[in-house]
């Protein structure tokens, strides 16, 4: 459901919120939504509460014209979402971009006091400056952008991205470009998404990644090998820099670990679940 006072979607499922239930924050990536967890919300439920949200300018999150689509304003959202419902034992998980924000918000919950938040579940994400994959260095011709979405639609689009960032281009299917394309089938999603491609990198990154270590929380970082949109590297530092984090690569695996490595990437989270880091 989408709220008049949070430009957010969020869909809830599991247990009823309270003392001593694990709550689940689950926030997609760039040009993603809530499909992204198909696999994992439904077994998150049975452990405890969940909220998935639609971000901001994606899903069906409402998209206005404001400008305000960089991470920081994203994981502002996120913290008033968790402030309103009074989301308490919280475990952030985060993919790509949504990895990025989880970060953002672990960090201004810290500055709140931090007693919310319990763990940290960062895939493929978007931690460091890096090079920028092609489809978000396009947000810099914003016309060109939007004409080839109109002339080629957005299923086609879709299509070509995910077979550029899984292992297995093979293993697209149409249920996935459908489920991904129909939120960006709107003049207003695709501004939505050039805007944020074009605020991705914020200016001041460095002074937030120096408060990494800060973060001193368990924390589970998934991984695949061939990740060519978020490189492993990524991912190692941040293994080195987080207090008590455990990377987990997954071998013959693009950018999307939950979706092309679904049962052996949850039994990596099942098992940090059930032990912490691990």
């Amino acid at each position: 459901m989408s709220t008049a006072a949070l430009p957010l979607h969020v869909e809830v499922s599991g247990a009823e919120p309270g003392p001593g239930v694990d709550t689940f924050l689950l926030i997609h990536g760039y040009g993603a939504c809530t499909f992204t967890w198909r696999y994992w919300a439904p077994r998150l439920a049975e452990r405890g509460h969940v909220v998935a949200a639609d971000l901001k300018g994606f899903g069906r999150a409402p998209k206005p014209e404001d400008g305000l689509y960089a991470p920081a304003d994203q994981a502002a959202l996120v913290c008033r979402l968790i402030q309103e419902r009074d989301l308490r034992n919280l475990t952030l998980v985060g993919h790509s971009l949504g990895g990025g924000v989880s970060l953002l918000t672990g960090l201004r919950l810290l500055d709140e006091g931090g007693e919310r938040l319990r763990r940290l579940v960062i895939v493929s994400g978007a931690a460091y400056e890096q090079r920028m994959p092609p489809f978000v260095r396009l947000a810099d011709y914003p016309t060109l952008s939007s004409a080839a979405f109109k002339a080629l639609g957005a299923p086609l689009i879709v299509r070509a991205v995910l077979e550029q960032i899984v292992y297995d281009r093979s293993a697209v299917s149409a249920d996935q470009v459908r489920g991904y394309a129909e939120p960006l089938g709107s003049a207003a999603a695709v501004s939505a998404l050039l805007e944020t491609a074009r605020q991705i990198q914020p200016p001041d990154l460095d002074a937030t990644t120096a408060r990494y270590p800060d973060l001193d929380v368990p924390a589970l970082l998934l991984w695949g090998r061939d990740d060519r949109v978020v490189p492993l590297a990524i991912g190692e530092r941040l293994a080195r820099e987080l207090p008590r984090a455990r990377l987990h690569v997954l071998e013959r695996c693009g950018h999307l670990p939950a979706e092309e490595r679904p049962e052996e990437s949850w039994g990596l989270l099942e098992r940090f679940l059930d032990r912490g880091v691990g």
